[in-house]
């Protein structure tokens, strides 16, 4: 059976050894802890974690006032929080003076499950790629959420990284995968389209894959991790190896992964494109699984979306 973690746990882990690592780390939090997992790296440091009660933008500014002041702060709350409320002093506490925060925000997309529309932040992608300076980052397990928050508190400059909830299967091998901010990674090969998925849809592309293969139809999968700055390189070799190209996340599709591969698409290797995604409506209170089913984001909806597109090229 295939281990499952959240990528909110390899956070809280990754923190506590970070911590031990270098005394400029400081955290962060809004009242959250134990559900972003930083309350590990309070108990560990209690006087480098700052617990800011039920203020995002205080929270952020905050952020922005220590790395200012060498430190390099890691500022949690749940991705609607911290994308929502606290948008404006991102942007320009924190990005427009490329300071060195990282913003670890927990509880993204539609598997926050029963904690509804409200809470399911659907379109923190779209508005924090849509920020000069900001490296967007979404891992698809626990391995690369582990190795991608190491690499992001070695970068100098403002980060967002997407983190969820449910515990999702792990689909890498500590051992065989290097990760490296800006490089997607080719997950397995293929000739006949291109599947390009991000965070927790990596390994439903991968399960879509086989169900294709029985049919005869080889799909190489892409796992764009950093959706910005987005590998151009992997997506152009992909247009021109591959007769199509379909995107899939757990986001919007609009202004999300999609958006951004599309936006390589045009401009250097037109493809024929289908996107999947939350098709621009809010979520709703329901089981995690229930919910990725009701609004397409299967393995099953993945292999029909593919047919369909390589139908319609025949």
């Amino acid at each position: 059976m295939t281990k499952k973690i959240a990528t909110r746990e390899a956070y809280g882990k990754v923190l506590v050894d970070l911590g031990k690592q270098n005394e400029d780390i400081v955290v962060l939090d809004a009242d959250l802890s134990k559900s972003t997992k930083t309350s590990s790296f309070g108990k560990e440091f209690p006087n480098r974690f700052f617990n800011m009660g039920i203020s995002e933008q205080n929270l952020m500014g905050t952020a922005a006032g220590l790395a200012a002041s060498g430190k390099i702060p890691f500022a949690s709350t749940f991705a609607m929080f911290a994308t929502g409320r606290a948008f404006e002093i991102i942007r320009n506490s924190i990005c427009y003076p490329k300071l060195n925060v990282k913003v670890c925000a927990t509880h993204a997309g539609i598997t926050v499950g029963e904690d509804g529309a409200s809470h399911q932040a659907l379109e923190d992608i779209a508005c924090m790629r849509a920020i000069p300076n900001m490296t967007v980052i979404n891992p698809a397990d626990a391995i690369s959420a582990e190795a991608l928050i190491y690499a992001a508190s070695e970068y100098k400059g403002p980060v967002y990284i997407r983190l969820g909830r449910a515990k999702v299967p792990v689909i890498y091998n500590k051992e065989d995968y290097e990760f490296e901010i800006g490089k997607g990674i080719e997950v397995k090969e293929g000739q006949d389209v291109t599947i390009i998925a991000t965070g927790i849809m990596v390994d439903k592309a991968l399960k879509a894959r086989e169900d294709l293969l029985k049919e005869g139809i080889s799909a190489r999968v892409i796992d764009i991790h950093t959706i910005k700055p987005i590998d151009k390189d992997i997506i152009i070799k992909a247009t021109k190896e591959t007769k199509a190209i379909v995107t899939v996340e757990e986001h919007n599709i609009l202004g999300g992964l999609g958006s951004a591969v599309a936006e390589v698409v045009v401009e250097n290797s037109p493809v024929p494109m289908k996107m999947i995604g939350i098709n621009d409506t809010f979520g709703e209170s329901g089981k995690p699984d229930q919910l990725l089913e009701k609004y397409g984001l299967t393995p099953e909806n993945i292999f029909n979306k593919v047919k369909e597109l390589l139908n319609k090229l025949k």
